[in-house]
């Protein structure tokens, strides 16, 4: 009945009463009614519809309520951002009085009460639809007998209670993970301790708060750990049988300096007719991950590793990943090799997807291959691979310009790079280099990649693909308009927004001074790539068929990948039950790995903005040169030439600043000096919070405007901080 009753109110142009429904569902019986009773009430209050005061029922996205997240700010106010995005709904402010118990995270229903300006929609929480807090990482610290937490996350507001008895004999100044098990009253809510992280002065128990809070674990089930016991730690020559032998072949791996899970390595050969054969050999993780073993289950729920400033938290055990997977030198490793016969202008023509076992020759550095590739300088050791390195250099040339040529976008923005000394705190903040030998890798995975998936996609077989969709022309458009206020007018063709379309903004922009500002902003015009069984191309390479095939060690869905070659391909299992397995659980894999991604990109960036704050402590009062790279109502936020970026308040300004949002820029209203996104200033650090992870900076020589203006601004300031922090993040990182 529940789907009938959604039909029928999802048709009607308005509410409905009881009787009506009775009447649309054509129901005979008391009983029937009784049951028309229950699942209006269920489906109420499971706030899927609205019953509203006239007795009358609709469904909730037809209703004057909005149902969405709530965002938190740590002084108590919040955000609640939903409805449905074609009725334009702005984010809903909800004062701390209008929380009703809710807390940051909640999904939640919320009545519009009032305008709060003219441009913001006030309201207040009617119900908290789901809590999505389940557990907390954060400080305790006993007081007469129960342990308080404080969440590391301010933006929580409850205190969460644990009995002595529940708290695994953690002490004063512990960091925990705790779970959230009963609301005592309002926001106290009692708990217990599931793990103690450490003490808060501990080496890299900072960190690890960091990863528990974003539900990573570090540490492997034990069904996982006894499983390692029938891993091998060799290749067996029954093992080989059946695989193409190519260990008598040069195949040799390039990663970075302390890479120890090494997924591909790389095998290049000139052919007659004057093409190239690229060989592409991939790490046979699937072989040794059973599908379904505690192995894997717990492969697909972590869905990545995470790469953090000081650690690797590994998607698989070490056994695997740094073991018997990783493709080390001069060991025999099983492999599953695409073979590519490549043109001299970047064409596929003929290829070979195969299980084998190879032998690398040698593990080669990034560092160590860009001195023959860009110095012609020869490290000790690389002499005989010297010409293969060159040979590759002539092809992922061709590669690359094939690339460009049918659109792909390379936004080139920079990443950091934290050092940090044995005790994990920073020391140094560097730009990552990508030099030849990090795009020449780039290339050949790109290339492989995308061969893989044209050849399932055309055996038209369940998959797993990585798909980029069409960015939004509005999201275009806003940032062209914005583009015109720095006085550059770009006359592109929007209606057509095709890869090379933006190729070609991104072209125009290259020789303007605010490029760096400018092409992270139409970077954040993008949308996410995420992973899908549907084929809907990649937006970003140009490609019209891509998936994630090269990274097994470190990424579920190339896992996924292979398991899917063995099966269709290695042993020609096409049946009907195989379809109809791989098209049920493709789904929900993709959707997982998509999502363990996010919080694993979102883990990697706090900590990151936590060890830049850090780094930055040690250097209060010292002035660098920066960028402004976002303007806001309350100031704006300067990047260092080292990519540390931190907030110049408006009331450490010379003047009282007003603020334009058509052209992001802040005016002195008696100087009438403008601050506008790509300006370089000069700045003085004078305060830096590993805690909160935020840095503050004045401008070099400008004095503070008086006290009464500058309160005024802190006032405005203060109740739109936490919005703009949750902007930031999500649309910049």
């Amino acid at each position: 009945m529940k789907e009938r009753v959604l039909e029928i109110l999802k048709s009607s142009d308005k509410a409905l009463s009881l009787e009506e429904l009775d009447n649309a569902l054509g129901l005979t019986t008391v009983q029937e009614f009784q049951e028309l009773q229950q699942v209006t009430k269920e489906l109420t209050d499971e706030s899927i519809l609205y019953h509203s005061n006239k007795d009358r029922y609709m469904l909730i996205e037809n209703s004057p309520l909005i149902k969405g997240i709530l965002r938190a700010n740590r002084k108590g106010f919040g955000f609640v951002e939903g409805g449905d995005p074609s009725r334009q709904d702005d984010d809903i402010y909800i004062s701390q009085e209008n929380m009703n118990g809710a807390i940051h995270g909640d999904e939640v229903l919320v009545e519009v009460t009032s305008k709060k300006n003219v441009d913001r929609k006030e309201g207040r929480v009617l119900r908290i639809v789901k809590r999505n807090l389940s557990t907390l990482v954060g400080e305790i610290n006993f007081h007469k007998g129960t342990g308080i937490i404080t969440p590391d996350d301010k933006k929580i507001k409850m205190q969460l209670e644990i009995p002595r008895e529940n708290a695994l004999g953690a002490v004063d100044g512990h960091k925990v993970l705790a779970e959230i098990t009963k609301n005592i009253s309002g926001n106290r809510f009692k708990g217990r301790v599931l793990k103690i992280l450490g003490h808060k002065n501990d080496p890299g128990v900072d960190i690890l708060s960091v990863v528990y809070k974003y539900k990573i674990d570090d540490t492997f089930n034990d069904d996982t750990i006894k499983e390692l016991d029938d891993i091998p730690e060799e290749v067996s020559e029954e093992e080989m049988k059946g695989r193409t032998d190519l260990r008598n072949q040069m195949i040799f791996t390039i990663d970075g300096d302390d890479t120890k899970d090494i997924d591909d390595a790389i095998s290049i050969k000139k052919l007659q007719n004057g093409n190239y054969e690229l060989g592409v050999h991939i790490a046979d993780v699937s072989y040794y991950v059973k599908e379904g073993s505690a192995i894997d289950q717990e492969a697909m729920e972590r869905g990545t590793s995470v790469y953090l400033v000081d650690r690797v938290i590994p998607m698989l055990p070490h056994k695997l990943s740094n073991g018997i997977c990783s493709l080390n030198p001069g060991v025999d490793r099983l492999a599953v090799s695409c073979v590519m016969e490549i043109n001299h202008k970047g064409k596929v023509v003929n290829y070979n997807i195969f299980p084998s076992v190879i032998r690398s020759n040698i593990q080669m550095t990034y560092k160590k291959v860009n001195m023959i590739l860009e110095q012609n300088q020869v490290p000790e050791g690389y002499e005989p691979y010297k010409d293969a390195l060159l040979q590759m250099k002539e092809l992922a040339d061709i590669i690359r310009k094939e690339k460009h040529e049918r659109g792909y976008i390379d936004f080139d923005v920079d990443e950091a790079k934290i050092l940090v000394d044995e005790n994990f705190h920073p020391t140094q903040i560097v730009k990552r280099e990508r030099g030849a030998g990090e795009k020449l890798i780039e290339d050949f995975m790109i290339v492989a990649n995308e061969t893989v998936a044209t050849h399932i996609y055309y055996m038209n077989l369940p998959f797993i693909y990585r798909v980029h969709e069409y960015p939004k022309e509005e999201k275009i458009r806003g940032f062209l308009s914005f583009v015109s206020t720095l006085g550059y007018h770009y006359n592109g063709n929007l209606k057509d927004l095709s890869p090379r379309t933006t190729q070609k903004l991104l072209d125009f922009l290259k020789d303007k001074k605010e490029y760096k500002i400018l092409s992270s902003l139409l970077l954040r015009c993008m949308q996410k790539a995420v992973y899908k069984p549907e084929n809907l191309g990649h937006y970003g390479l140009a490609s019209k068929c891509y998936t994630h095939f090269t990274s097994p060690i470190r990424r579920y869905p190339d896992t996924t990948v292979h398991r899917l070659l063995h099966t269709y391909l290695f042993n020609g299992d096409i049946s009907s039950t195989t379809v109809a397995h791989w098209e049920e659980k493709l789904p929900y894999v993709a959707e997982l790995a998509s999502s363990k991604e996010m919080a694993s990109v979102n883990c990697e960036r706090e900590v990151e903005d936590m060890k830049m704050a850090e780094y930055m402590e040690d250097h209060i009062g010292e002035e660098y040169e920066g960028m402004i790279s976002s303007v806001m109502s309350f100031g704006m936020f300067i990047e260092l030439d080292n990519l540390v970026e931190g907030l110049v308040h408006i009331s450490e300004m010379d003047d009282f600043y007003h603020y334009d949002e058509t052209t992001l820029t802040l005016t002195g209203e008696k100087t009438h000096k403008v601050y506008r996104i790509g300006d370089r200033i000069k700045v003085r650090v004078v305060k830096a919070s590993r805690e909160d992870k935020t840095i503050d900076f004045e401008i070099v020589g400008a004095e503070k405007k008086e006290e009464k203006k500058e309160q005024k601004k802190e006032h405005f300031f203060d109740k739109f901080k936490g919005k703009h922090k949750f902007h930031k993040k999500r649309l910049t990182k």
